[in-house]
């Protein structure tokens, strides 16, 4: 698969671009704009070079698993598979259900990446209703009225055998979203939205 990134990083490393770079990195940017998914899925460049992505997912909350769950093959998203995400991942609370942003997905699988997980990362939450969020707010300042979570696009998570710490730095050095670090709660929050982290 044309991987427009690598193209762009070619092209800025040459000392004299050809006629042919300067054509390709124009048609790069134009991937980023017209195919989001495929163009910005390179949180890592460990999971750009897998033949399929997979996530090993336990619902805390539900006691839902999926393991090994095979999400991206071929160059695309699995629709039916994200589906499958994006049940385990809804709001406990209501039942409540919303799709989830491919990309905080491929930030889990680049992180499962690094550590070489077998074990599954633990979803404290996922999709948040606007009620479950604004019920978590009344109870804690540190829940942000506008929570990513509302969007499907933030996951809070933990990882057994490895520290909130070095998980947080793992998250941090994927220059990707925001990240948020809550130790005494031995969790990590990861979103797809701008880059960022407290």
């Amino acid at each position: 698969m044309h991987d427009p990134f690598k193209t762009t990083c070619d092209f800025l490393t040459s000392a004299m671009p050809t006629r042919r770079q300067v054509l390709q990195v124009g048609l790069a940017a134009s991937a980023l704009f017209l195919a989001p998914w495929n163009a910005w899925a390179k949180v890592g460049k460990m999971i750009t070079e897998l033949p399929e992505r997979t996530v090993n997912l336990y619902n805390v909350n539900t006691g839902e698993l999926l393991s090994r769950f095979i999400y991206w093959q071929d160059g695309n998203y699995i629709k039916e598979a994200l589906d499958e995400i994006s049940y385990l991942l809804r709001d406990h609370r209501t039942d409540e259900v919303k799709e989830i942003d491919p990309l905080v997905i491929d930030q889990i699988c680049a992180l499962g990446s690094t550590f070489e997980a077998f074990q599954p990362f633990e979803i404290i939450s996922g999709y948040r209703s606007e009620e479950t969020n604004k019920e978590l707010r009344h109870r804690s300042r540190r829940v942000a009225k506008h929570s990513l979570h509302i969007e499907g696009r933030a996951i809070d998570l933990r990882l057994p055998g490895v520290s909130t710490k070095q998980l947080r730095a793992a998250a941090l050095s994927l220059h990707n979203g925001g990240v948020g670090y809550y130790p005494k709660r031995s969790f990590v929050h990861i979103d797809s939205g701008p880059i960022r982290h407290w």
